[in-house]
């Protein structure tokens, strides 16, 4: 199996410390380096081209978001797991506009931070339930301002599609719902991306976009 080599990137030498105590845990996962900045992350990804960074959020200098912004610009590839204690709307939005393919809290338990790791070394999207649910809420709050017409594709999805879409809108990550549905990771990876295609749709907030729209989720 390859090696995911890891950028891990935040102010606090501490969480650092845990980070690479926790991921080093794994055979398969290495620490290419780190970094206590934004400025130092954007110069280490150039010279270390990691498999997936870690980044937070508030740091001296150039803060994450700024610093992933600048990474996706130079280098569209890159895949960065945003870790952060900041849950609120206006880092969601700013987050998602950076081109971060993942987003969950520094609050998060062991097992989902291990399952976003795997999620967005892969290249898929990752977000923690709580930050789905910000999703969620901030889409009721805006659904009635904008117009009426999705302007999604109109195609047919097959029942596992619709089941698997369900789950992902649910907050549900690529391994839960192999685990619920007995299901491999992979066939899960596969459904997904089909979906996405079919819908011409690019990320998880999308999938959870139309998900509320078609009423294929219940928002009580």
């Amino acid at each position: 199996m390859k090696t995911t080599k890891i950028l891990i990137v935040d102010d606090h030498e501490v969480v650092r410390d845990g980070l690479r105590n926790i991921l080093t845990s794994l055979d398969n996962i290495s620490i290419a380096g780190e970094a206590g900045n934004g400025e130092d992350a954007v110069k280490m990804y150039s010279s270390l081209k990691p498999d997936l960074v870690i980044m937070d959020i508030s740091m001296p200098g150039m803060t994450g978001i700024v610093a992933t912004t600048v990474n996706k610009e130079k280098h569209p590839d890159a895949r960065i797991l945003i870790l952060t204690m900041h849950d609120n709307q206006e880092y969601l939005n700013q987050i998602i506009r950076s081109g971060a393919k993942g987003f969950i809290l520094k609050n998060t338990d062991k097992e989902e931070l291990l399952d976003a790791v795997k999620t967005v070394a892969s290249g898929d999207n990752f977000f923690s339930k709580d930050i789905s649910k910000l999703i969620i809420d901030n889409y009721i709050r805006t659904a009635k301002e904008t117009e009426k017409n999705d302007g999604y594709k109109e195609v047919p999805l097959t029942k596992r599609e619709i089941e698997i879409l369900k789950l992902i809108a649910s907050g549900y990550s690529n391994q839960e719902i192999a685990n619920i549905l007995d299901i491999s990771y992979n066939t899960v990876d596969t459904h997904r991306k089909n979906i996405m295609h079919k819908l011409s749709i690019k990320n998880t907030a999308g999938l959870v976009r139309y998900a509320i729209e078609k009423g294929l989720i219940s928002l009580n």
